[in-house]
């Protein structure tokens, strides 16, 4: 097992990555069960680790939220107070990252308008284009 400060510098998953992928699958009703199964010490660098990947940040703040503030200060230091801070401060249910997923919008509009294909477009020639003008 890795000491915080290990697992912190050298940015290991301080879980088996079954449990891991269990948590990510997790519904809101699932995940408290799994993140009281890990230890205090280990759950906050667990926190601290899904935090620094952007489709596992959901699942940071839910598991950061069980945490002690002195178990995530002590594994991360500052980034453990401010993780500690941000978990506490939205005040999420735990849930799973694909309930939070927003809803996909698409225009109704046309994208662009063209002129029919039969015309041709006219050339304007400005002075001194194809002129017969002498110099």
């Amino acid at each position: 097992m890795w000491s915080s400060r290990e697992a912190f510098e050298n940015d290991a998953c301080p879980v088996r990555e079954e449990l891991l992928g269990q948590m990510y699958r997790a519904n809101e009703n699932g995940l408290p069960q799994l993140v009281d199964s890990v230890s205090g010490d280990v759950r906050a660098m667990l926190a601290l680790f899904c935090y620094r990947r952007a489709h596992l940040q959901p699942l940071a703040l839910a598991v950061a939220a069980s945490c002690d503030e002195r178990d995530l200060i002590q594994a991360g230091g500052r980034a453990g107070s401010v993780l500690y801070a941000l978990a506490h401060e939205t005040r999420r249910p735990a849930i799973s990252s694909y309930s939070q997923r927003k809803a996909i919008t698409l225009s109704t509009a046309p994208l662009a308008s063209f002129a029919p294909l039969d015309q041709e477009p006219e050339l304007e020639l400005g002075e001194g284009e194809g002129s017969d003008a002498a110099h």
